[in-house]
């Protein structure tokens, strides 16, 4: 077999290369898994494809272990066994391997952890941070506006393409988790933004450049997900939002504010793009008790 002659490295390769194709992952998630095996090989010092093979349940039991006494969360060690796990039934299924070390190894159950939701009022204050007399602010606003607006995932919203969107219609088009395309609102005002900013921003951004992707910047470049992240923080914090946020707070505060608006669960899976329900019911846990402090705070015989 010719995986006997390869390094531990190009191993890795091949396991990347049979996530993509094979199993038809992302690109966020391939690369995610190879971080993940790609360290624990650089610290078990694995070489060969023949020292893999020599890998045992306590061998990773105790990577593991390291981990956490480094400093990782519970969560981040989980994510590394879950794929090591898949690395080595890669490796079964390729007849590499007889049986995989593991295998044996129970993965944490980890509680779901209730996520950072934003209040309308912050919301507004940081969709009103932008200085939209620049080309950059325009098009922040614009970004701001549509994930706030479709619930999008920041990977997803960098991906937009102008195929994707139907400002007539005011439908916007994308490539969610397991490569299932879903159709989601965009509401007026976003609508609108968006249409701004290609009419005035976009042209000024990428100065008689080619772009197939909606939200670019200055360089004429598709704008990244650590691009969106920076901004999305900067904006925050000129908005005098003191909370941690991430460009996930936006996609939680949307499924929060639908639902304490009266929208239907099913809905909300449908245009977050859960496939398991159960992963969108968080939300109506947040809402109820935002709902609740709401209450306690205002009406005159809650206390």
């Amino acid at each position: 077999c010719y995986y006997f002659y390869m390094d531990a490295h190009s191993l890795v390769e091949e396991f990347t290369i049979y996530l993509s194709i094979e199993k038809n992952r992302s690109q966020n998630t391939v690369d995610a898994y190879r971080q993940d095996v790609t360290r624990f090989i650089k610290r078990a010092k694995l070489k060969s494809s023949k020292a893999v093979k020599t890998i045992t349940p306590q061998d990773i039991v105790s990577y593991l272990k390291s981990l956490r006494s480094s400093g990782a969360s519970a969560r981040t060690s989980a994510r590394a066994l879950a794929s090591i796990k898949s690395f080595y039934k890669y490796l079964v299924g390729e007849d590499i391997m007889i049986s995989s070390p593991a295998e044996v190894i129970q993965s944490p159950k980890l509680g779901r952890s209730i996520p950072a939701v934003l209040s309308t009022e912050e919301v507004e204050k940081i969709l009103s941070a932008p200085n939209i007399k620049t080309p950059e602010g325009v098009r922040d606003v614009a970004m701001l506006e549509t994930i706030y607006a479709t619930g999008f995932r920041a990977s997803e919203l960098v991906a937009i393409k102008l195929k994707d969107i139907n400002l007539d219609m005011g439908y916007i088009s994308t490539i969610g988790k397991g490569s299932k395309e879903r159709a989601v609102p965009l509401g007026e005002v976003a609508t609108e933004q968006i249409r701004e900013y290609r009419t005035t921003a976009r042209p000024l951004l990428l100065k008689n450049r080619v772009s197939d992707f909606l939200f670019v910047t200055r360089r004429g470049s598709k704008m990244t997900r650590q691009g969106f992240w920076k901004m999305i923080k900067q904006r925050a914090k000129q908005a005098g939002i003191l909370k941690k946020i991430s460009p996930h707070s936006m996609r939680h505060s949307f499924a929060t504010h639908l639902l304490e608006h009266g929208a239907d669960l099913r809905s909300v899976q449908q245009m977050l793009g859960h496939s398991d329900i159960s992963t969108t019911q968080i939300y109506t846990h947040i809402a109820r008790t935002r709902i609740s402090e709401i209450y306690e705070k205002t009406h005159p015989r809650a206390k």
